[in-house]
């Protein structure tokens, strides 16, 4: 079945979600790399085959195809993430499950001494934003990119 193009029908919101990925990806500390690696995650638990689809394809300009299928995983393969972005990763299903998990302080802490105050703010902006994609993304099935 097809479904509304969110984007066309609600063009100010839209612009108004660019506006933060934007920010996200253009203002911040945050390296590159380290955000499309949390959208990702992020989408794999949400389950957003449009976004899953495109931030594997942004990590495979600068991380191996190896890593990349192991990131549903990374908590038992941690010797292939580095100590920022298990972190990052951690915090991602934290915030992303947050019905579940309330963020926890333990969550909170663990975060906190991975990254400076400002740069926690923006991780949690980006997981948020990535959320609010994976929202619009998966009810309206966006098309992937993939082929057969």
């Amino acid at each position: 079945m097809t479904r509304l193009n969110w984007h066309e029908i609600a063009p100010d919101g839209a612009k108004a979600l660019l506006g933060v990925h934007q920010y996200v990806t253009k203002s911040t500390n945050l390296p590159e790399e380290l955000i499309h690696l949390v959208f990702l995650r992020v989408s794999q638990i949400n389950r957003c085959a449009h976004c899953i689809d495109k931030h594997s394809r942004d990590l495979r300009k600068t991380m191996s195809i190896d890593k990349i299928t192991l990131v549903p995983v990374w908590d038992e393969v941690s010797h292939l993430f580095s100590d920022q972005e298990r972190a990052a990763l951690a915090w991602a299903e934290e915030v992303t499950r947050v019905s579940e998990t309330h963020a926890s302080d333990e969550a909170y802490a663990a975060a906190s001494a991975a990254f400076a105050p400002k740069d926690l703010v923006d991780l949690t902006i980006t997981i948020a934003a990535m959320n609010a994609f994976n929202r619009l993304g998966a009810p309206f099935r966006l098309p992937v990119a993939a082929k057969a």
